[in-house]
């Protein structure tokens, strides 16, 4: 289904089919405080990878421009929406292998969890509710749902996609993980039975 899905989605957005390529997404506002500018760093050293980037969102006009620029340097390589296209988004999340979210803080978060459930992988910055949702990769123990990034910087960031990039290469330890991401369950039903069994503990 993920390879029909990001088939689907780069011919939406006019990018090769190409099987072996890794896609990264990413649908935010486009502002520091989603961390846009350590992506604006990286942009051109990302690109010296095999990889594709979509990217979907809207806000301050250097980051647009940017991203525009970045399209036009980069066909093929590089398809940027600026707007907000709930349909696109729901395909971009349905079609990529990597989710990056490099936010300098983020106290909850959607779009991770979102990525998740579609086992598309988040590469996140450890804060906030990124880090209290997505679990690093651990290669010894083989655990983990996706690739946390603890400190505020370029390279690190870098880092944190080469490291998920290696993984792409082994498509077993990459089909685990995507069945770690979509078995995450963020809805009530654990915490309301916690709080349930320590109602009845404290009334008893």
């Amino acid at each position: 289904m993920k390879r029909q899905c990001k088939t689907s989605l780069r011919n939406n957005v006019g990018l090769p089919d190409d099987l072996d390529t890794p896609l990264i997404a990413m649908i935010s506002r486009l502002t520091a405080q989603k961390g846009i500018d350590l992506v604006e760093s990286i942009f051109d050293r990302l690109m010296e990878r095999d990889v594709q980037i979509v990217l979907l969102g809207s806000g301050e006009a250097r980051f647009e421009q940017f991203f525009r620029d970045a399209a036009r340097r980069y066909p093929g390589r590089a398809a940027v929406r600026i707007g907000f296209d709930e349909p696109l988004a729901h395909r971009i999340e349905a079609g990529a292998d990597y989710f990056l979210m490099p936010s300098r803080y983020e106290p909850c978060g959607l779009n991770q969890m979102y990525s998740l459930k579609y086992g598309t992988i988040p590469i996140v910055r450890a804060v906030g509710g990124l880090k209290d949702s997505v679990q690093d990769y651990d290669p010894q123990a083989q655990t983990g749902t996706g690739f946390v990034v603890n400190t505020h910087d370029p390279q690190a960031l870098l880092d944190g996609v080469d490291r998920a990039l290696t993984v792409y290469g082994d498509k077993t330890v990459l089909t685990a993980m995507r069945r770690r991401a979509m078995s995450m369950d963020f809805s009530w039903d654990g915490p309301a039975r916690m709080y349930r069994n320590l109602y009845q503990q404290l009334s008893t």
